[in-house]
């Protein structure tokens, strides 16, 4: 009797589109999993034509391309005798449907749409698919000419149904399936489901890995069976990283797992077990076998092959591991570097560009490239070619191997400090010696003359020169010569990136980094259209908080001591006058409130859902030891009234890396109005009345 059975799963770093390239990664990953001897190979979710494709999922050209590739899956000798679980749409009786195609040498066995669908923070996938909602019911769907010619059928069985081998039972999950409350291995498992399969597109969320983990663990903890979960890795065109972590799990134990973050375009883990140790677990948890009893059962589609081999007995099974998991500082340091390299070779650029001010923001910024070179150096000598291809291509030398990463930084990474004469020493010598201290090509440049030429214009058409408020004018007047220096290092940003390279001597054209935190873009802490504004921002969706424990990371593990001074100084915009040659405008005095107390104003505004009252409500209680009832009344009333007289300006701003659930992304995650009644007359009556019961 057949008793160990062989299984692969994978993490692919697909994009949305490339179907050229998503094929070559699946075909890679088969051979990978045939090589190890797997008889079963699962793969992400949507993988055919890369899970962010958007309203790209509307067009015909989608579904036929889809059908195309698998075509060539179908007919290829390496898809032989493995069970091939791949993903993509398919429009059945004119519904759209994100469905896993199961097949075995030439044959599909089963068309399995997905139940639950994900459509809540970055995902709209109600907005292009519908759920299967016939529960246990399969209906034939009629193939495509293209595909009956390879496969010789007419129809398959599409629908919720599980696969029964010679030897044992295999059911699937998609991504949200194993989320959702009622998840469909629950009732598979009590129908006597042995493997179950999860194909996912889950992207990365600072402090996430663990419940993704813990569910899947669970999964066969109570019920007992072996869980394989699949997942999409890399940037495939979006403000997400999908973070990979295939696992496999058996009753309640993971046995394999995958990484994280890296550079590898494909990842395959593999794993022997044996159905006995699901069986012998589940023989003695009676309660599950009485619900067993009583279970309405799956259909059944039978599959003339077996996961295992008749003479196993001496094959080695796999054992419980520990999963390792990534501090909070890890996860910055690898995630949106990684994400920064698919975006950097797959948009055909030469580098970055980052105005690097001296403070934490654009600090962490660089520190993040830097860590990208790291990785980047890491996967050549590991030797991964692929990475090697690319590095080649972006410094456009055929010879060139990355070894040393503040050489690698240095080709590929342009730091600029633009001063004016509000800017001290400090922040220049702070700025310069980071970029020493990481190898970027670094670049001082003084302002002044461009921000005069400006304001000598607004002069010459008015007759009036507006002044600074420590020199005697209005708020109004201050905050319009902030903003002209503000806009104006956008500006030479964009020059900078496009002419560098051709300055000195080099093709290609960078993409420029913005830096503005989460926090800053929540509270609308930034001038519209300044150095915020730019390609791409891989800190846009971190915390002050957990920027500054990046540092201290960073300054630890890659040895950058300029990080230290860095550290210790006040965060400042350094847009206002000197004070005695020293800085006295700072970020928390601007303002009106600390970063700490911002990251639980947008953790109460997004994650709790708590509008003004509400987050009173909450932090009277919080706060009850450090604040009165009227004071955390003014402090919610000041942010609400902050947050929505700048909530235009995430209507334009830079994509940026999501790694935080409060994030304020006006694209996708969180869609508010941007024209507010920033009064909220009856909202801040109920608070007042309130505090005056209190």
């Amino acid at each position: 009797m057949g008793r160990a059975v062989t299984v692969a799963t994978c993490a692919l770093n697909q994009w949305a589109l490339d179907f050229e390239g998503n094929l070559e990664r699946i075909f890679r990953s088969i051979d990978i999993a045939k090589s190890k001897g797997a008889r079963y190979r699962l793969g992400p979710e949507l993988e055919i034509c890369g899970y962010g494709c958007s309203d790209h999922y509307y067009e015909s050209d989608t579904l036929l391309h889809s059908f195309q590739v698998l075509e060539k899956l179908l007919e290829s000798p390496a898809t032989q005798d493995i069970i091939c679980d791949v993903g993509m749409p398919i429009l059945h009786r004119n519904v759209r449907y994100n469905c896993r195609v199961i097949f075995l040498n030439k044959k599909i066995l089963l068309i399995r749409p997905k139940i639950s669908l994900a459509n809540a923070g970055n995902y709209r996938e109600l907005r292009w698919f519908t759920p299967w909602s016939k529960a246990r019911h399969v209906e034939e769907y009629f193939l495509p000419r293209i595909i009956q010619e390879v496969t010789g059928q007419e129809t398959v069985p599409f629908g919720d149904a599980v696969l029964a081998t010679k030897d044992t039972c295999l059911g699937a999950e998609i991504c949200e399936e194993l989320w959702a409350p009622n998840s469909p291995h629950i009732e598979m498992g009590l129908d006597g489901v042995e493997i179950f399969t999860n194909s996912s597109g889950s992207h990365h969320v600072l402090r996430k890995a663990h419940a993704r983990v813990d569910l899947v663990n669970s999964a066969t903890a109570k019920n007992g069976g072996i869980y394989i979960l699949a997942n999409q890795k890399g940037c495939d065109g979006d403000r997400l990283y999908y973070d990979g972590c295939a696992m496999i799990s058996m009753n309640g134990e993971t046995v394999a797992q995958g990484s994280q973050f890296s550079l590898d375009d494909v990842e395959v883990l593999v794993a022997t077990l044996d159905l006995e140790d699901v069986r012998s677990y589940r023989a003695e948890i009676s309660s599950r076998n009485l619900a067993a009893s009583k279970v309405n059962p799956y259909p059944r589609v039978k599959v003339d092959f077996a996961l295992s081999c008749p003479d196993d007995v001496a094959v080695p099974t796999c054992m419980p591991i520990q999963w390792r998991h990534h501090s909070p500082e890890e996860e910055i340091s690898l995630g949106p570097a990684c994400w920064l390299w698919d975006y950097l070779r797959r948009s055909k650029q030469a580098g970055f560009l980052l105005p690097l001010s001296g403070g934490i923001d654009s600090s962490a910024t660089a520190c993040i490239v830097y860590s990208m070179c790291h990785q980047v150096c890491l996967a050549v000598k590991n030797g991964n070619a692929d990475v090697l291809a690319d590095a080649r291509r972006i410094v456009n030398d055929e010879t060139y191997i990355p070894e040393d990463p503040r050489e690698f930084c240095k080709r590929v990474f342009t730091t600029c400090y633009m001063a004016s004469e509000n800017s001290s020493q400090d922040t220049c010598n702070r700025a310069k010696l980071l970029a020493e201290q990481i190898g970027s090509y670094h670049i001082n440049l003084n302002i002044d003359a461009a921000v005069k030429a400006v304001v000598g214009i607004f002069s010459v058409v008015t007759g009036r020169t507006p002044r600074f408020s420590v020199y005697g004018g209005s708020s109004r007047e201050s905050l319009a010569l902030q903003n002209v220096q503000a806009r104006i290092r956008m500006v030479l940003a964009y020059l900078f990136a496009q002419l560098t390279l051709w300055a000195r001597g080099m093709s290609g054209g960078l993409l420029v980094l913005g830096s503005a935190n989460v926090d800053e873009s929540l509270r609308g802490y930034l001038t519209k259209y300044d150095c915020s504004s730019a390609d791409i921002n891989p800190i846009g969706g971190i915390s002050k908080t957990d920027l500054k424990n990046f540092i201290q990371y960073c300054l630890e593990n890659f040895q950058l001591t300029a990080l230290r001074s860095i550290m210790s100084a006040p965060p400042t915009a350094e847009l206002e006058p000197l004070v005695d040659g020293q800085v006295a405008q700072t970020d928390e005095a601007d303002m009106g409130m600390t970063y700490a107390e911002l990251s639980i104003y947008g953790k109460l505004r997004k994650i709790a859902k708590a509008g003004p009252y509400s987050m009173f409500c909450k932090l009277i209680n919080m706060w009850k030891e450090i604040c009165t009832p009227r004071e955390v009344a003014s402090k919610v009333k000041h942010f609400f009234r902050m947050y929505s007289v700048n909530r235009h300006k995430m209507t334009t701003l830079t994509p940026s890396y999501h790694a935080e659930n409060y994030s304020p992304d006006d694209n996708r995650f969180d869609l508010r109005p941007f024209l507010y009644n920033t009064s909220w007359s009856w909202q801040f009556r109920c608070i007042d009345q309130q505090v005056n019961a209190l």
